[in-house]
Order: structure tokens, then sequence, then C-alpha cells
């Protein structure tokens, strides 16, 4: 799970190189280098992973959660989650995302903040740096929710006894979740974040990771068929991408759709079958990513911006070498960036949430 969880955290970062420059109307990029949506096949990235690596996450994290609560009292649960997610999405925005809400603000092609004061602008470059913290306010708010729920032993082990056809089924679910958002979003309400959170369909998951998932019967089925899922994952991902590449994929028209979702949901099995049955060790490496890819996710967003925004605002440099720089930064300066700040004792703990240094 922990070298699950890393990996997918990588796939985020080299997602966020190809969003960056999509040419396909995706909200927040800068825009691509193609004016025919049909013409700029890098853009493939984003329709291969978008529909599962957050849900995934978001399934990984409701696992946790179970083997969390099973150590820790709800009081203790609640604490380490409120500085582990709550701070750094929160105070974390005015001492570092605030550079990222700056450069956010110029990717939209004009000073929109022009006629803003400039305390007031600070606040709003802060708000407009939340970027992918969604995830981790998501994740909060599922964790108290989760209080709310019953929880005994009873109802997790007959969760545990839903049979392979019962977990392939679920998939149902996550459809189902899907149908919650708002087609039509308009322009003037909160329409737009509520797509952006889509707080009903990714609780599904983290309850699915905390209840079904969370079984180590469960795991090991996935496991012993990791294969034939992971073809029909790859299967349906190609039937999704053939019929659809030059849509928007983050529109919610095409969210909704019955293909998107089962390769999703398909995927989503596949990769915990597939790293229970294949990655399921460690080494020096994997432990450095389990304890850092947190923090990593938490701060690579500004190398994205800032250096995507210069390159394509004040370089005449060909596409290729965009990407491949993009590429090569947010790998290697996303941990620096990490190791430096994780060692500043005040700044770890509004970014990271950590009161002490982790080793």
């Amino acid at each position: 799970m922990d070298n699950l969880r890393w990996v997918t955290v990588i796939l985020v970062l080299i997602y966020h190189v190809f969003y960056f420059y999509n040419n396909k109307g995706v909200f927040g990029g800068i825009g691509g280098f193609e004016e025919d949506p049909m013409g700029q096949r890098q853009d493939a990235v984003m329709y291969l992973l978008y529909p599962w690596f957050m849900m995934l996450l978001f399934l990984l994290a409701g696992i946790g959660s179970r083997y969390s609560l099973q150590k820790r009292s709800v009081l203790e649960f609640i604490n380490s989650r409120t500085l582990k997610l709550l701070v750094p999405s929160t105070i974390g925005l005015l001492v570092f995302h605030w550079m990222t809400g700056y450069f956010n603000t110029h990717i939209a092609g004009v000073d929109v903040l022009a006629s803003v004061s400039q305390p007031a602008k600070f606040f709003l470059w802060a708000f407009s740096g939340i970027g992918p913290l969604w995830f981790i306010q998501d994740l909060w708010l599922f964790s108290l929710l989760l209080l709310l729920i019953p929880r005994k032993d009873g109802i997790h082990a007959w969760c545990g006894n839903i049979g392979r056809l019962g977990v392939f089924f679920l998939g149902v679910l996550i459809f189902l979740g899907a149908q919650t958002l708002i087609m039509h979003p308009r322009p003037e309400s909160a329409d737009g974040l509520y797509n952006l959170y889509k707080p009903v369909f990714y609780f599904i998951p983290f309850l699915m990771g905390y209840f079904v998932f969370s079984h180590e019967k469960v795991q090991d089925d996935l496991a012993k068929y990791h294969m034939p899922l992971l073809i029909l994952a790859l299967l349906s991902g190609a039937a999704l991408l053939k019929t659809t590449f030059g849509q928007n994929n983050t529109d919610p028209i095409y969210l909704r759709g019955w293909l998107n979702n089962l390769y999703a949901w398909l995927m989503t099995l596949a990769m915990l079958g597939l790293f229970k049955a294949r990655f399921d060790f460690t080494g020096k490496f994997a432990a450095y990513m389990t304890g850092s890819s947190f923090g990593i996710y938490v701060v690579h967003y500004l190398v994205i911006a800032s250096l995507g925004y210069m390159m394509k605002v004040y370089t005449s440099l060909p596409p290729f070498a965009m990407y491949a720089i993009l590429f090569v930064a947010v790998l290697f300066l996303s941990p620096l960036i990490y190791e430096i700040l994780h060692r500043i004792p005040f700044i770890r703990w509004c970014v990271f949430g950590e009161k002490k240094k982790q080793t």
C-alpha cells in the first residue's frame, strides 16, 4: 500500500506536466501548442491517468484510516488528521502556496487583480494557491465524517465478505457517485468548486477503502487476479481514449460517462492487485518515498506553475524541450524544496503539518 501510494503521487506529478500544457480546455493550464485538440497527442496521458489516480488515493486513505483508528483513539485520530491535513491546506497557503497563487493569476492571461489593493491581493493569491491541496481538504472532511458513521467490527467484517463479484460490482457505486456532479455549472456560483472537490464522488472510494479494501483477503483476491484486471483496464482505457480524445476530460458530462467510470474502477482494482502481488517489498528509496511523498505532493505544483509559465511566456523553446525540462524539474526540484522546507521548524509545521523533522 505504501509503494502504491507514492507511485501514484509520482503519477500525479507527471499528469500535471501534461495538464499544464493541454489544449483540451481543461481549466487551470496555460494552454497547448496546437489549435486542433486532436493534434496534441501527448494529452493522451491525461485521459489515461485522470479517471482513476485520485480515486485510488482516496481509497488508500480510507484503508489508512482503518489502520490508524485501530492504533489510536478518536481524539488522537482527529488531532493527527487536523495537523497533517488542515494546517497545510489553510495556514500553509499564507506561508508557501501564495506563490503558486501568484502564478495562477498570471496564467489567466491578464492581471485579474490589477485593481485590488496589495494586502487583499496577497490573500487572493493564497486562496488561488490551493491548487492540488483540495485533495487534503477533502480528506480532512472525510476523516471527520467517518467518525459519524457506525464503525462496529461486525459491519467491517460483513463488508469483507462481499466476495469477488461484490468487489467488482462496487463500481456501480462509483458510477452513481459521478452522477452527483453538476452537469452545467453556473459561472457565477460555487458549482465549479463543487465539481473540483467532488465530495460525494470521492467519499465513496474513501469509505470503500475503510470498510472493504482494508481486509487482507480482499487485497489477496485482487492480487490473484491482477493480470486479468489489468488487461481489462487497459482495454477499457484504450476504448475510452479512442472514442473521447479531443474532449475536455474533466468536464462533468465526460466524467459521468459509463466508460470513463468503468475504466476508472477497473484500473483502481488492477493497481491494487498489481502492487499487492508484485511490489510488496521495500528498500532505501521506497522507504524514503513512503515518508516523503506527501510533502512532495504538497509543494510540487509551485514548480509546475512557475517554471511552466515562464517557459511558455518568456522563451521560444520548442514544445518537446518545455515538456522535458518541466518533467525533470518537477521530479527533482519538488523533493529538493521539500527537503529544505521540512528542516525549518516553523515552516515545517505550517506547510507539512509536521511537529518534528521526519527521519
